[in-house]
């Protein structure tokens, strides 16, 4: 059987191009994709999966890889991975400004860690929201719902130059404001609380002047803030199950005709 080099590229593209999508996808989706999961980890987990996924991909198209046209291909396939999985990021994004809001407003500012999945320092308070993010992401089957929502779009978006277009991007551009009103959503409870509690503290030194507002209201905010964010914990995790759905509706948009 003889194979001509027309006929080898397009069977190497059937193969790369699926892979490009879905390793996009990995790349920029939260947990998989975040520094913590080696390099080689994310390879191999793109190779299997479109190795399991490929007989039930509709037919490539006849197109050489390396020509224009198939680097056109290539290209869309990247952008709609990574616009899928974007989506999912401005959600932790929206972690991290709500605990940044909690911990400037209850004293923790200065209290701050190095994030391992962004290598970038975030006060405790923001890396706490992130974890509990994290867990209900993976409780609730997000990844999964990711993996299954990117092998679905072979059908409604297939490989071809033509795949997101303007109206996706203005779309996932105008959802990146849902992250400071995710953000401001999760924070309102806790940064009302807070601002009572530094009220009071301000009325009780006009009234008794005598008392040394740093060395008491300090410690006092500080007390009082992780009280009030115990207060409120059960209520972030229905808003950030809200903030997840609403990101995934919007990755099922992007790649629906």
């Amino acid at each position: 059987m003889e194979i001509d080099f027309a006929q080898a590229t397009a069977l190497v593209g059937s193969l790369l191009w699926p892979m490009m999508r879905i390793g996009s996808m990995l790349l920029s989706m939260p947990v998989i994709g975040t520094r913590l999961v080696p390099t080689r980890v994310k390879i191999i987990l793109t190779l299997t999966l479109s190795v399991l996924v490929l007989p039930l991909l509709p037919e490539m198209p006849r197109v050489e890889a390396l020509s224009v046209e198939g680097l056109l291909v290539s290209a869309q396939q990247i952008l709609i991975g990574l616009s899928m999985g974007f989506t999912l990021q401005l959600v932790f994004g929206a972690l991290m400004i709500a605990g940044e809001s909690i911990a400037m407003s209850m004293g923790l500012g200065f209290a701050s860690m190095v994030d391992p999945t962004n290598g970038v320092n975030v006060p405790v308070v923001s890396q706490f929201l992130i974890i509990v993010g994290t867990l209900l992401f993976l409780a609730l089957g997000g990844h999964l719902m990711l993996i299954q929502l990117v092998v679905a779009s072979f059908e409604t978006l297939p490989v071809s130059a033509t795949g997101v277009g303007r109206d996706n991007f203005h779309a996932l551009a105008a959802w990146g404001s849902q992250m400071f009103v995710g953000a401001l959503w999760l924070a309102i409870p806790a940064l009302i609380s807070i601002l009572v509690i530094t009220l009071s503290m301000g009325v009780m030194t006009r009234a008794a002047p005598q008392l040394n507002i740093f060395s008491v209201g300090f410690p006092v905010t500080m007390f009082m803030g992780f009280v009030v964010l115990m207060l409120v914990i059960p209520g972030f995790l229905p808003r950030i199950n809200q903030l997840l759905l609403d990101a995934m509706r919007l990755s099922q948009s992007i790649v629906s005709p």
